[in-house]
């Protein structure tokens, strides 16, 4: 699997799991050349998501809503890294 398609299938798990108003999906992974996780074939993504199910939590939960979304990629490697920057509506402005 390419990068291109386990960021097309990240892209839909978030959006069907999390109907986020925004989401924004950054392939890391050339930062990483070298990395073990680079060599395995998992990726390195930056996930910037806004989403309504994030309203009233804190922070881990919000992460932890993420991770349960995606852990079946995680699990087989498709996906090596994974930085979070998940936020509620209202906190726009």
């Amino acid at each position: 699997m390419t990068t291109i398609d386990r960021e097309a299938r990240l892209r839909a798990i978030l959006e069907a799991e999390l109907a986020p108003a925004s989401l924004e999906i950054i392939d890391d992974s050339h930062l990483h050349a070298g990395h073990a996780g680079a060599a395995s074939g998992g990726s390195h993504f930056t996930v910037k998501i806004v989403s309504p199910c994030f309203e009233g939590l804190k922070l881990v939960m919000r992460h932890r809503l993420v991770y349960d979304a995606v852990h079946d990629m995680i699990n087989k490697a498709e996906i090596h890294a994974l930085a979070i920057n998940a936020t509620a509506p209202s906190e726009l402005s």
